[in-house]
């Protein structure tokens, strides 16, 4: 492997190794945090806050119940719901009775739904009533047999809940009519759990704790055999490289990316659970009003996010009315952060906004810019600790320092493999390292940055392209708002590059943008075809799915 030091860029005081053996288990992790900082707040969601005690007790009546019912180590539990408080107590009960954990998309439709459940072989599900309706179409033809039921106001009380499930039901009719005679109601759950005698459950670092299924961007989506000592050990080495800026029971984090993400899940939920931090849990951060709302509400000191929540945000005049006194430490991840867009964080918040990288299959986190000291924008960073990353050709072989290639994975957090599905294993995992499908390169400091997804790249007469390079030079146009990139047909080079921009002022002209190209970018990457759209197709988590753009490209137009 080439020689590189990453550990000079790391900050002081931070390990360059990790120890996996301090819990044996995530359950083993969540009864010591829940003991340790048992009288600070947890979550608060919606102006209801429980502290970490009190989310123990819930999510142990939670795991009684589960046991009551039959269910057993190693049996599988979707959950599917945004952030709410109801997630954690299900997540962290269905873990102490030592089932998996099937994260579901909220958004997902019918025929997505029953292939997670389906491929996953889950028995039972935790669901928000607003995707019941969608759950009742394909339950049939699953092996669910328990169904529990919950309504956004659920754990918020009293008055307050009752009318939030009224009006989300009766007035905004967002609940569609649904039948499911035996599901039973999550606060009834909570309720009978509490009169049956929760067992704890042996688990061992090599059990599997979650069933993460890939975003599906570019292609079918798998499930991610997640163990404990692979949650374990990325929360371990995430929370050592915040390690400089964190103390216990002062930090609070703006969790906006939903918890069934593995970026959310491991960063925010248990890599902050790690110091005792307050979690503030954003419902809708696509209801921008209310999300700025609850950041001039709380005094938070780390948020995290993808590229375009963080521009979302910049573009929205109350943001700049946000107190950023106490901000230490933001994140961005699941997509490229644009060097535009870190750049206008940086001057109106003064904190920098850190680039880190990672897979569903790696738990995710692999890299990381540094939180203190030596920043590069555009790059991902060191590798984390404990945390090898090579570049190979497509043989495989370690290209020379500073050269592109696919890069290669390797660590404590790399995934046992797809469930149920040993040939693609063999694709992506190798001798230990995971081949990520990304393009990328190590300079000669230590820091890497990524080019593009191998499946993305475009090939214009010979040369390759990577849309990400386009989409970060087009981003800096003051009146572009959003921009994705993709490759399309063209007779004389193969293929040619395709821009899809939405405007940020309506003034804006194919020409501008193609005279803004010519002096940002050489001649094979500059787009042949720009299309202006009122918006983008995006993932749940903001993520720009250029496969939706190619998708509907090919569908409307003939090159």
């Amino acid at each position: 492997m080439n020689q590189i030091n990453y550990f000079e860029h790391y900050p002081e005081g931070v390990n360059h190794t990790i120890n996996t053996d301090d819990y044996k288990s995530v359950t083993d992790f969540l009864d010591k945090k829940l003991s340790e900082f048992s009288e600070e707040i947890a979550y608060i969601n919606m102006g209801k806050s429980f502290t970490y005690q009190e989310i123990n007790d819930l999510s142990e009546n939670f795991a009684a119940y589960l046991q009551s019912i039959g269910l057993k180590k190693g049996d599988r539990i979707a959950i599917q719901m945004p952030n709410l408080l109801q997630y954690p107590i299900a997540m962290f009960g269905a873990l102490k009775a030592g089932l998996i954990i099937v994260n579901t998309n909220p958004l997902y439709t019918p025929d997505e739904m029953k292939h997670q459940f389906s491929d996953s072989g889950a028995t039972a599900i935790v669901i928000l009533s607003n995707f019941a309706e969608k759950l009742e179409r394909i339950i049939s033809e699953t092996d669910i047999k328990h169904v529990i039921i919950t309504d956004i106001g659920d754990m918020l009380g009293g008055f307050k809940g009752a009318l939030i499930n009224f009006v989300v039901k009766n007035i905004k009719k967002m609940v569609p009519k649904y039948n499911l005679p035996n599901a039973i109601k999550y606060n009834d759950v909570l309720i009978k759990g509490k009169n049956f005698t929760f067992n704890p459950v042996e688990i061992n670092s090599e059990d599997t704790a979650f069933l993460q299924y890939t975003g599906g961007t570019t292609g079918v989506s798998k499930g991610a055999m997640l163990t404990n000592r692979n949650m374990i050990a990325n929360m371990l080495q995430i929370a050592e490289w915040k390690k400089p800026l964190l103390k216990p029971r002062e930090e609070t984090v703006i969790t906006a990316l939903p918890l069934y993400h593995i970026f959310a899940l491991t960063v925010n939920c248990f890599a902050m659970m790690n110091v005792g931090a307050k979690n503030i849990l954003i419902t809708n951060p696509r209801d921008l009003k209310a999300f700025i709302k609850d950041l001039k509400k709380y005094s938070f000191t780390v948020i995290t996010g993808v590229n375009t929540l963080f521009n979302g945000l910049l573009n929205n005049e109350s943001f700049k009315t946000v107190d950023f006194s106490k901000l230490k430490i933001a994140v961005g991840g699941g997509m490229a952060v644009q060097v535009a867009v870190a750049e206008k964080w940086k001057n109106q918040t003064g904190v920098n906004l850190v680039e880190g990288y990672g897979l569903t299959e790696s738990s995710p986190v692999l890299n990381c810019n540094p939180v203190v000291g030596d920043i590069q924008l555009g790059t991902i960073g060191p590798p984390l600790p404990s945390t090898e990353i090579s570049i190979r050709d497509d043989d495989g072989k370690e290209v020379p320092v500073g050269e592109r290639g696919e890069i290669w994975a390797k660590g404590p957090q790399i995934m046992k493999g797809y469930w149920q599905r040993p040939e693609d294993t063999k694709d992506v995992l190798e001798d230990g390292w995971l081949k990520t499908g990304d393009i990328g390169l190590i300079k000669e400091d230590g820091f890497c940055r990524i080019v593009d997804r191998k499946k993305e790249m475009v090939l214009v007469s010979g040369f390759n392209v990577f849309p990400n390079e386009v989409e970060d030079a087009l981003a800096h146009h003051p009146k572009i708002s959003e921009v994705g990139v993709i490759g399309v047909p063209d007779k004389k080079s193969n293929e040619a590059v395709k821009a899809f921009i939405v405007k940020s002022d309506d003034s804006l002209t194919v020409e501008e943008v193609k005279a803004f190209a010519k002096e940002h970018l050489t001649g094979y990457k500059r787009p042949k075809y720009i299309e202006f759209k009122k918006e983008l197709p995006k993932s749940n988590v903001g993520k720009i799915l250029r496969r939706i753009l190619k998708e509907e490209d090919l569908k409307n137009n003939t090159y």
